[in-house]
């Protein structure tokens, strides 16, 4: 039986743990003074206080989300946080925020980006250990846009101990589709798609009111391109963390309008095999 499966039972049989206890203590001092009375109320909410714990305690999964511009890492991300109550990490999203910050690190990063250069894996790494950090203890997490090198996936390992690929598998012509039709929020950053998911008001955030707009790149010959360099950059870090026997949840989105609660679904029942959800 793998570590996961034993921790998920453990999990399951500690709030009978608690209820056996306080059975034998109830059975125990019944029918006694005040004072036995006194102490089996006083064993029933501390027991009640314990089971509530175990029952809402968050999943401490500790994965890693891949899939294609447009596969719907972000929309499947956000999801999941919610279904799972884990934290998100998304560093595409941190180093937007970065950029807006009047602040030493915020100040790096900018410069490398006006410079049209990739911001050094020395920055990203200190980035990503520090956003780690803040993910309270016992909590679970899903980091999406690291790592994106063998060297960064090298680094990963040093940092931190991944459970779980998540890996969205989406036809070509379905992410085209997407991307064509997609809008994202100049201010927030959320993304919209003007067939499936369209804002309240045409052009404006539901969140911010800020200004939507499309991607320059966000064309059909553009994003066959952008697919083309995904695979090449990502294929050998899958292959990596398939040879480190990290265990893999692929899920497949073959329909345009398949809603993303059915994935979500999919991927749950499937970190639930491996007893992480």
């Amino acid at each position: 039986m793998n570590p996961p499966v034993r921790r998920s039972m453990r999990n399951k049989l500690s709030p009978i743990c608690f209820v056996f206890i306080a059975n034998v203590a109830v059975f125990g001092f019944s029918g006694g003074s005040e004072q036995d009375k006194r102490f089996v109320e006083w064993v029933k909410l501390i027991t009640q206080f314990l089971f509530l714990i175990a029952r809402t305690r968050g999943i401490s999964v500790k994965a890693v989300i891949f899939g294609a511009p447009g596969a719907g890492k972000g929309t499947y991300s956000s999801r999941l946080q919610i279904r799972l109550n884990v934290d998100v990490i998304a560093m595409g999203d941190i180093f937007r925020e970065m950029l807006k910050e009047d602040s030493e690190p915020g100040r790096k990063v900018k410069g490398y980006v006006e410079r049209g250069l990739l911001v050094p894996d020395e920055i990203v790494n200190d980035v990503l250990r520090q956003r780690l950090a803040k993910v309270p203890i016992g909590k679970g997490f899903i980091l999406d846009g690291y790592p994106r090198t063998i060297e960064q996936a090298e680094m990963l390992e040093k940092i931190v101990k991944i459970e779980v690929v998540i890996l969205l598998m989406v036809p070509d012509w379905i992410i085209i589709e997407r991307l064509s039709s997609r809008r994202i929020c100049r201010n927030c950053g959320t993304v919209y798609n003007i067939r499936f998911l369209k804002p309240k008001v045409e052009g404006v955030c539901d969140k911010c009111s800020g200004e939507l707009y499309q991607r320059t790149d966000d064309t059909p010959e553009v994003i066959k391109q952008r697919l083309h360099v995904y695979e090449e950059q990502t294929q050998p870090i899958l292959r990596r963390f398939k040879e480190k026997k990290v265990p893999f949840v692929i899920a497949h989105c073959d329909k345009l309008d398949m809603p993303p609660e059915t994935i979500v679904e999919e991927i749950v029942r499937d970190l639930q095999k491996l007893g992480l959800a």
